[in-house]
């Protein structure tokens, strides 16, 4: 049965409309009805295409005449099934507009008239009496409406009635079957004498023992063919062999005492952690490597190390030092030092001003070895354009003065773009926080970081080497397992906060409450997990909370909408975006989702007390150690986002974490 039916113009005039029920009257009548949020969310925002609407239990359906501007909208209960509802508009629209069509022009020719200006919206709109021009139309959509059901009952009936004529040619009449192993041909409700009974339970009897024989036929032969490797069948059901149970065998001390040695190996109610706690020094030093341990600063302050391009010529370096030498012996040495990249600028030469048609074959090449440096394409494009245009209109004289010049343009355009808007000293904020003055009755809350990232790239390893460091600088850190979703990510982190709790400050043993791990299993709200863990480690006056999350690819919303949710629920202090040295191109499109997809889902759901926007705050690099001198991601990643990379990863212990300096990322991206 329908709610509610109406014809209306698409600027808002109401043409024609029938409630069937006294509610559907009051909805309609309401500014919360389901025909008034549809023409809200569906017709004016555009929040849905599809032609059916749902709202409040109820389901709207509607069609349009585009030429006369109009809507025809039918309502309904969302439980019930009308199946008639599409057949009912395409007649709606047909009869309506074929009976009613020199009307509906000069209404809408005079709505037109009042939208540009020529008479008044009200005057028009008073002349026209629609109850009476459309006076014949309730009677006809009645007759319609009632045949429209009537067809759509005589279906149902149709549908209903064909299952129920199927038994109809019983069994009953049907001569009996001799074979005592079928089902009896009688219907259950039909008398039956006692020794019809016995026949019936008699062939159940033999039909369940036949099928018991064949199974233990079928496991016989297993258990031979496990045994002794032959096939065995049973011929007869007496053949049948049954099935041995399983009793446990006792241990046999024989006559002496079992020892201590013997019975603290059966002994297993210990707890893992104590029984590590037994480890050799031996397997603690092998989770850390010494030759890859930072220094200590004048402040007691633990560093990592920095990383360092392993090439033992420093293209920069040579090419400005070169640029200074006027000597012929000099040049000759400094030409050799160039290497292919210097040769795409040995033909400019003589004293003359730079063109674009000059430095174009030269900033191609410069394209080509960025690329060739893991540099994404766009990046790499926009690099030489800047170039080029430090460099247009320049007078150079000379193959050593332009050489110097282009290679000094191109590393002060990749110094321009790596260095850092924001500061990278992570200690420095984390000190900042913990040492900012409160009032006595509150407690300080830890300084947290959210590691976010896709599938595969090592956050949960990289994030227990920041665990390491923090460590060492004297932190108790708190890590989250909030990787709900893959298997085994909290037992990873488990192992990780076992490790961690052995290696203390300095790398020595026993570091006991330090470093702890919360989780809540799998299958729980990331959101939820990261804020208890937050409260614990305010509660229990730990100094760092590590978030790890789930990884998810940038282009799956659904995820992205969750890690939103976590950020604007939690307001890290960092998130920290954690990717790979090998993905080159992706980079650009994994870090520009990913910081978009955060700022504009965070800011919609506003949680924590502020809707304001959060986007990448920072990187880590993981897998540092694989690309060599092809370190164009970071290029990429930091012209994307302008934000620093604070830490790159390069090796499996946890003391594997390296600093980036700009000067030794643009000697790589520089050297031949």
């Amino acid at each position: 049965m329908l709610d509610h039916c109406s014809i209306s113009h698409k600027g808002g005039i109401v043409l024609w409309s029938r409630s069937f029920t006294p509610e559907a009257s009051s909805i309609a009548s309401s500014s919360a009805s389901p025909v008034n949020s549809l023409i809200r969310e569906a017709l004016i925002e555009g929040r849905t295409t599809d032609q059916k609407y749902e709202k409040d239990g109820y389901a709207v359906k509607w069609t349009f005449v585009n030429d006369l501007e109009l809507i025809f909208v039918v309502t309904y209960q969302r439980i019930l099934q009308l199946t008639y509802v599409d057949e009912l508009l395409a007649s709606l629209k047909t009869l309506f507009v074929k009976l009613f069509q020199p009307i509906l022009t000069t209404f809408v020719a005079s709505l037109h008239a009042v939208s540009t200006g020529k008479v008044v919206a009200a005057e028009t709109i008073a002349t026209w009496n629609f109850s009476t021009a459309f006076e014949n139309w309730d009677k006809i959509f009645d007759t319609l409406l009632k045949t429209l059901e009537e067809k759509a009952a005589k279906e149902r009936r149709a549908r209903l009635g064909a299952p129920i004529q199927r038994p109809e040619p019983t069994v009953i009449d049907t001569p009996p079957s001799d074979d005592q192993s079928t089902v009896p041909s009688q219907p259950p409700d039909a008398p039956q004498d006692e020794q019809q009974i016995a026949r019936n339970v008699q062939a159940l009897k033999d039909r369940l023992r036949g099928r018991g024989g064949r199974r233990g036929g079928r496991g016989g032969g297993r258990s031979s063919d496990a045994g002794s490797g032959r096939d065995s069948v049973p011929t007869s059901d007496s053949e049948t062999p049954t099935k041995r149970k399983k009793t446990k065998v006792q241990r046999k001390w024989g006559d002496e005492a079992p020892t201590e040695s013997d019975m603290a190996s059966l002994d297993f109610s210990l707890d893992k952690a104590e029984l590590n706690s037994t480890t050799s020094s031996q397997d603690i030093q092998s989770l850390v490597d010494q030759a890859s341990m930072g220094t200590r600063n004048r402040e007691g302050l633990y560093e990592v190390k920095d990383w360092e391009f392993s090439n033992s010529t420093s293209a920069e370096a040579d090419v400005i030092s070169q640029a200074l030498r006027s000597s012929t012996d000099e040049s000759q040495q400094s030409s050799k030092g160039l290497g292919a990249l210097g040769s795409l600028f040995a033909r400019l030469t003589g004293s003359k001003v730079l063109t674009e048609q000059d430095l174009k074959p030269v900033l191609d090449g410069m394209k080509q070895h960025l690329m060739k440096k893991n540099v994404a394409k766009e990046i790499a494009d926009k690099v030489c354009e800047g170039v080029g245009e430090t460099l247009v209109g320049k007078k150079v004289g000379g193959f050593q003065t332009t050489n110097a010049a282009v290679r000094l343009a191109l590393s002060t355009s990749l110094t321009r773009i790596l260095t850092p808007k924001t500061s990278t000293d992570l200690l420095l904020s984390i000190r900042t926080k913990l040492s900012s003055p409160l009032p006595s009755s509150q407690r300080r809350m830890p300084y947290s970081i959210t590691f976010v990232g896709v599938n595969g790239v090592g956050k949960s390893t990289n994030l227990s080497k920041v665990c390491f460091w923090l460590i060492q600088n004297g932190f108790r850190v708190l890590i989250a397992a909030c990787d709900t979703f893959r298997s085994g990510a909290v037992e990873q982190l488990r192992v990780h906060v076992r490790n961690l709790s052995m290696l203390g400050v300095n790398g020595a043993a026993d570091s006991k409450g330090r470093v702890e791990l919360f989780e809540r299993g799998y299958g729980k709200d990331a959101a939820a997990i990261a804020k208890e863990a937050i409260s614990f480690g305010k509660d229990n006056d730990f100094d760092v909370v590590l978030i790890d999350t789930a990884g998810r690819m940038q282009d799956n919303e659904p995820l992205m909408r969750a890690l939103a949710k976590l950020v604007s629920v939690n307001n890290p202090d960092k998130i920290i975006f954690v990717g790979e040295a090998l993905v080159g191109n992706e980079a650009v499109d994994q870090l520009t989702k990913f910081d978009r997809a955060m700022r504009d889902f965070s800011s919609a759901s506003g949680g924590a007390g502020t809707s304001k926007e959060r986007g990448i705050d920072g990187m880590l690099v993981t897998k540092w150690d694989t690309v060599d001198d092809k370190v164009g991601a970071a290029l990429s990643m930091t012209y994307v986002t302008g934000q620093p990379i604070i830490f790159v990863g390069c090796g499996q212990t946890y003391t594997d974490l390296r600093q980036l300096r700009v000067s030794n990322v643009v000697q790589a991206i520089l050297s031949d």
